[in-house]
């Protein structure tokens, strides 16, 4: 259901603009068919070696490099290998917490931070561990407890934390300093549970949502920021989607079809259930949608069509339309207080040419790490830059 009146929620930023980012295909899955395996765009270095600078020369302002146990890149590998090759574009890197003892993950993305010269973000991932299942309590508070950690060692000079998983004392921080200022890299989160809800509002700076309804996203940006208010805080909001978006709404629905023309129910069904967040609340809340709400075309409001997630968990809508309602949808999420978008195109290079070329000049595209004050005009005085060394 489409909100009626739209007024903006409490947030960080209230400066109207959006931060429209791309996606990269380190986890696989780029294609021309859904359900389809492409082994002309399979994840390798070089395939998503082209998508990050084609997004960079596109002006996109960021690129999700996601994270997954599946045939492809791994995030911080990937993101050290393209970081020289890249001067403009934000890596918004997935990290799943657990995977790395969080010191030394301080001071991998420090490293890494230092290399972007600032165009780092992290999209914290709060998950089982490939092959595991871990009670829930658990991984919320591994994944706050880490999120701890890690500003720590970014913004003071010793870590001396006691938690219930961890237990770590370093007196001397320099190796984690970053090369952004005020904080440290900023920290993207998503997740429907409490849990995760409580995490995103306590400690980080940007809630990540999956497509919904207006209504059903209004409502949940209304609970997020009423949470971090109880934390005396305040967040922003990003949505994560597909698009598929031509000169005419007859042109862009015929490629959505296109798109499903080789599509088969059991071998999609065989492909998301390989994610690990096949099960995830949201995943749920959105298989929902498509089930309860779609039409008979798999759409549950104007262009905001459910079909891709009967092969892909995670983000499985897109918007599909005529230029004119992309926009004007992208508008209505900014009103709601939307400020990041973070979206994608089956196959990834072709369909990030017609965003550029249809939407993209119709929005101020900033990055919220400079909105932030994270990077300033001058190289900043770090261990890694021109501080002393002690």
């Amino acid at each position: 259901m489409a909100l009626e009146n739209i007024e903006q929620v409490e947030i960080r930023s209230n400066e109207r603009f959006a931060e429209i980012s791309w996606f990269d295909n380190l986890i696989g899955g780029d294609t021309e068919y859904l359900g389809i395996f492409d082994s002309e765009r399979r994840s390798s270095f070089e395939h998503c070696k082209d998508i990050a600078l084609t997004a960079e020369q596109l002006g996109f302002s960021s690129l999700l490099l996601p994270t997954a146990f599946t045939v492809g890149q791994e995030v911080l590998t990937f993101a050290s290998g393209i970081a020289p090759l890249t001067s403009k574009i934000n890596l918004l890197a997935a990290i799943r917490c657990g995977e790395y003892h969080p010191p030394m993950l301080a001071r991998s993305l420090a490293s890494l931070d230092h290399m972007l010269k600032g165009r780092l973000a992290i999209n914290i991932i709060n998950s089982d561990l490939p092959g595991t299942k871990e009670d829930p309590y658990y991984r919320y508070q591994r994944c706050a407890e880490t999120i701890e950690i890690l500003k720590q060692g970014w913004t003071q000079d010793s870590i001396d934390y006691s938690g219930e998983i961890y237990n770590v004392k370093i007196p001397n921080t320099q190796p984690v300093k970053p090369y952004q200022q005020n904080g440290g890299p900023l920290l993207y989160f998503g997740g429907t549970s409490e849990g995760s809800r409580e995490v995103c509002a306590k400690y980080c700076d940007v809630f990540l949502m999956w497509p919904e309804n207006e209504e059903s996203l209004y409502e949940t940006m209304q609970d997020m920021s009423a949470r971090a208010a109880e934390y005396g805080r305040k967040i922003d909001f990003g949505l994560r989607i597909h698009v598929v978006v031509r000169e005419t709404e007859e042109e862009a629905r015929a490629y959505s079809k296109k798109l499903m023309s080789q599509f088969d129910e059991v071998r999609g069904a065989e492909i998301k259930q390989r994610a690990q967040c096949a099960q995830s609340l949201g995943v749920l809340r959105q298989d929902k949608l498509r089930e309860e709400v779609a039409d008979d075309d798999g759409y549950i409001e104007d262009i905001v069509w459910m079909g891709i997630g009967k092969v892909f968990a995670g983000c499985g809508s897109g918007l599909v339309g005529s230029a004119e309602q992309v926009v004007a949808k992208i508008n209505r999420y900014i009103d709601m207080g939307i400020r990041s978008f973070i979206f994608s195109g089956f196959p990834l290079i072709e369909e990030a040419t017609y965003f550029s070329n249809l939407v993209l000049p119709h929005f101020t595209n900033k990055s919220l790490t400079r909105l932030q004050n994270r990077v300033g005009e001058e190289e900043p005085v770090t261990p890694l830059t021109t501080a002393e060394i002690v």
